[in-house]
């Protein structure tokens, strides 16, 4: 993703300042604005291709700011929110966001997300290779390969996005309504499976190491990041 250009619209300056370091470490160009309005009119005359925007920001919201956007603008959109209640999920989503993230989140994981929406959205992905190691499992995001053990493991394009998902996590449990929002852009129902169904032939494809990945019961699923148990 060299050369990839974000705007991140959110109030929160000392998160700015940890986002900045590290998206221009990564060769990514981060530009930052600190109220809705002006994060509006910047993301509007400006051509980026992502933005990041905050949910809870003075003056002109998040949902709101993305309402306006989305008259304008199909640019991907993922949502940050400190808000863990699912009608604000359900409100970003409803209002055009391409995925959500909960804060606090992992840089790692924020880029994980980005790489599935500009996929899912037929952005191009460009760049020199990113390679991603925990302990056996080494993703490769740019070429959608994984190795466990040495042994590449085969995936679908869905199934290495959940996985990166949760790899990049770190430790945190992510819900099914957010890999629901991966895979579909919708939330999941109380009959939904698919995202189950996925998650199933990944525990498959990695033999006798399937607790790789465990469920959640009533929450969703973690990616194991010790040796299996």
């Amino acid at each position: 993703m060299s050369g990839l250009s974000v705007l991140l619209v959110d109030d929160d300056t000392e998160l700015a300042a940890l986002m900045q370091e590290f998206f221009t470490q990564r060769g990514y160009q981060l530009e930052t604005v600190y109220d809705g309005a002006r994060g509006l009119v910047r993301a509007i005359e400006s051509k980026f291709d992502l933005l990041l925007l905050d949910v809870m920001m003075p003056g002109l919201d998040g949902f709101e700011m993305l309402r306006h956007f989305r008259r304008r603008s199909q640019t991907p959109v993922i949502m940050l929110t400190a808000r863990a209640d699912e009608r604000d999920r359900i409100a970003g989503l409803d209002a055009g966001a391409d995925d959500y993230l909960p804060k606090p989140f992992s840089p790692d994981e924020l880029l994980a997300r980005i790489r599935a929406v500009l996929r899912r959205t037929g952005r191009p992905i460009l760049g020199a290779d990113e390679i991603f190691e925990v302990n056996r499992l080494r993703l490769n995001s740019t070429a959608k390969t994984a190795r466990y053990d040495g042994t590449e493991i085969d995936l679908t394009a869905i199934e290495f996005d959940i996985l990166e998902i949760l790899v990049r996590s770190a430790g945190r449990v992510v819900s099914r309504d957010e890999l629901m929002n991966i895979l579909h852009q919708r939330e999941a129902t109380p009959f939904e499976r698919s995202v189950d169904v996925h998650v199933s032939h990944l525990r498959k494809k990695f033999d006798a190491n399937r607790n790789i990945i465990r469920t959640i019961r009533g929450i969703g699923y973690q990616f194991a990041s010790g040796e299996s148990d």
